[in-house]
This record gives C-alpha cells, structure tokens and sequence, in this order.
C-alpha cells in the first residue's frame, strides 16, 4: 500500500473498502481514525452519507413538535438525523413491544409508542425506539409531537451509533423527567438500566430485567429480547 492511497483514505476520498492491507503494513503505516480488524479498515467514529449529516435550521422547539420532520431529532437548533435501523434492530424493538404490550395494556397502566413518535426533553426532542407514558400522563394534542418525556424511554443500540452520544442521551432523558432509561444492546445482548447519573446497572442475558416502579410488576428475562 502507498502513502497516497493511505492519504486518500484519510481524507475520504478513497473508500477504505478498496484498500488491500495486511495486518503488519497497518501496523507499520497505520492509518489515522481507522482500526484494523478482520482485513477491513473500520472507522473508529462511523460514517455518515450525505443523507445522514446533520443539518442547522432556524426551525424552533415548538415549531418541530407542531410539524415534526421523519428520520430526524431537534438538538440545539439542528436536525439530527436518527441511525437507519437495521432488520436485527427491528426486531429486537419488536420483542420489546411484545412484552411491555402483553402487560402494560390489560391493566391500562398506559400506552407504548414506537420511533415515529417525538417526545420533548429539555430543549430538544427526542424519538425513541420504544417509549412509555403512564395513564395519568396522556394528555395533550394527539395529532402532535409529545411535549413532555415519556415515563420509559428504550434504545436498541444501532451499528453506526456512538457511545458516547448514547450515553448523553439517557442522561438527557432523565434530566428532562424521564424516569427510567433502557438501553440494549445488540453485540453483547445486555440492557444497561439508567436510574439516575450514580444509578446505571447492565443486565446480562442471565439477569432478569423488571419495569421497576415505572412499569409496576413488568418483568422479562434479558435474554427474550435478543431471540
């Protein structure tokens, strides 16, 4: 491998997917913001296309949740656009409404709400992959955005996301109000719980996960959710 074809995959110009590299010359040349695993070069931050920057508006808090925008998140005046989910993604949200739904509802503790749904938190909006709000909580105008936290906010952990915006984001959920914060996470099948900054627990596949005081007498093993 030359020095030009390692510049070029630096500055973006060369998809990294051409480059035939072993690992000693990684090693020897190494090439920055990438790490080498399997024969592939994989960027340590991922990529976004064209289609997934983000984009600065003068759109308000307000005006979003009264119009919304598919695909994209309000935060600090830009848009932000969400991860493109994945088949696993999907399915693992799935088996996460099967199981709340199969207990939230034939008690009317509430409602769920899938990620088309907008939820304001703080001064930003946020759409989960899965959310619930409590009985006493769904009020408002049913043809908008929420302008209150959900109760639970849930997260499936996509391939392009970074961790440390999803930590941010739990920690963004609880600070608006939410009360419990789920996030899994496909790769190790865990589900880390967020009570508050000082209380974060990851369950395990061999750990039973539980609705808390949030979700009152909702149990399910970890495990379930990654099947």
């Amino acid at each position: 491998m030359t020095q030009r074809e390692i510049h070029e995959v630096e500055q973006g110009i060369r998809p990294p997917e051409e480059v035939k590299m072993t690992l000693e010359e990684f090693l020897k040349h190494d090439v920055e913001g990438y790490e080498y695993i399997d024969g592939k070069l994989v960027p340590k931050t991922p990529l976004l296309c064209p289609e997934m920057r983000i984009i600065s508006t003068t759109m308000t808090l307000e005006e979003f949740l009264e119009h919304d925008i598919e695909g994209y998140e309000y935060v600090n005046g830009e848009l932000v656009p969400m991860a493109p989910p994945s088949r696993e993604h999907g399915e693992i949200s799935v088996n996460v409404i099967h199981y709340l739904y199969a207990h939230i509802y034939p008690q009317k503790l509430g409602r769920l709400y899938t990620a088309e749904t907008t939820f304001q938190i703080g001064e930003r909006t946020a759409k989960p992959d899965v959310a619930f709000v409590s009985t006493d909580r769904l009020i408002g105008d049913k043809t908008k955005g929420f302008s209150i936290p959900p109760d639970l906010a849930i997260e499936v952990v996509s391939p392009s996301d970074v961790q440390s915006r999803i930590a941010e984001k739990a920690l963004a959920y609880l600070d608006s109000g939410t009360s419990l914060v789920w996030i899994l996470e496909p790769v190790t099948k865990t589900v880390t719980v967020y009570r508050s900054e000082t209380n974060i627990e990851t369950l395990t596949r061999e750990d039973i996960l539980t609705g808390e005081d949030v979700v009152p007498g909702f149990t399910c093993p970890v495990a379930h959710l990654f099947e």
